[in-house]
């Protein structure tokens, strides 16, 4: 499976993993001293994968008896006692357990808060997102890192301008891309010129994760605008067009708006190769997404290219422009 498939925190983990030690020595850093960080990026991908493979609650109420035990193992209990509260109330995907997570958000333990960060998603937003930016300036990376995230599943925009300051000032690279990465899920166009701001700089090694991450985020708020929907596959699949789910252009009749300048952008890193493979793709998915029809020639240049799955994420690209385009014809 290639890299362009990887989900995002898996890829996060990876890089962190690497660069917190470039001698190859896992959980150390350069000194030899333990990673805290890095072994948290891990444990937290291991943790993400038992949350798929848990049926959601169907009910909106827990009983009685499981809030009372819940409450107790978080007031209470050792720190893995809480961890293991905080993580059965995030299965249950409903707004009266997330409530139960909130004093976690203040518990006293690095690693307790980070993990409440991803158990009170599913509170209303406005009460999720007052919960959760006041932890974008907690004294630990990974608590930053775990709640920029959760805003990403929050959707709410009003964490929009708290996200775009971390991503701009925040000393940790890797809390500047989980930033990057939840502006894209909020949509909100407004964070849009400075994602692009990143992308003007010039690529290096060292924050290849965080390119990759604002050029995809730029495309998936072109999507977003368009059909509502915030997920980002690329490329979706390798399959015949007719096997491949664009998404309906019919939401907006056709092309986003104020995008002009993010076409140029995306075309010079398309164009780039001193940018990493994964950024060139994500590239490519964010000018589909757009739609703009001056993307077409670029995009086409790279069909028949060395790399199988920039080739099929610019082929999925254009019939999303060709489809954009078409909506937009019908509403004239």
């Amino acid at each position: 499976m290639g890299k362009a498939l990887w989900p995002e925190r898996l890829s996060r983990s990876l890089i962190t993993l690497r660069k917190g030690n470039r001698r190859g020595e896992l959980g150390h850093d350069q000194k030899g001293g333990s990673n805290p960080f890095a072994f948290l990026c891990l444990l937290g991908l291991l943790t993400a994968a038992s949350y798929s493979q848990v049926a959601p609650a169907t009910q909106h109420d827990i009983s009685p008896q499981l809030a009372i035990r819940l409450r107790d193992q978080i007031a209470n209990g050792s720190v893995e006692a809480k961890r293991s509260a905080l993580f059965e109330i995030r299965n249950l995907r409903s707004p009266s357990a997330s409530r139960l997570a909130l004093p976690a958000l203040r518990d006293s333990d690095p690693i307790v808060r980070s993990t409440a960060a991803a158990s009170v998603v599913f509170l209303p937003k406005s009460e999720a997102s007052t919960a959760l930016i006041p932890l974008l300036n907690d004294k630990m990376e990974f608590v930053r890192s775990e709640s920029a995230y959760a805003l990403g599943d929050v959707h709410d925009r009003v964490a929009s301008s708290p996200l775009v300051r971390l991503m701009q000032n925040d000393k940790v690279l890797e809390v500047r891309t989980a930033a990057a990465i939840s502006l894209g899920k909020i949509g909100d166009v407004s964070a849009i010129e400075s994602l692009l701001a990143i992308l003007k700089t010039q690529p290096r090694e060292d924050d290849e994760f965080l390119r990759r991450s604002a050029a995809r985020s730029v495309g998936q708020i072109a999507q977003i605008s368009v059909t509502g929907n915030p997920d980002v596959l690329t490329p979706q699949n390798f399959l015949p067009e007719k096997f491949k789910d664009l998404g309906s252009s019919a939401a907006t009749g056709g092309v986003p708006q104020g995008f002009s300048a993010a076409v140029d952008m995306l075309t010079s890193v398309l164009r780039n190769k001193n940018e990493s493979d994964d950024t060139r793709r994500e590239a490519a998915f964010s000018l589909g997404a757009i739609g703009d029809k001056r993307s077409i020639p670029v995009l086409q240049t790279y069909l028949s290219g060395q790399d199988p799955y920039l080739a099929e994420i610019c082929k999925e690209a254009l019939l999303k422009i060709e489809r954009l385009n078409k909506a937009a014809r019908a509403t004239d």
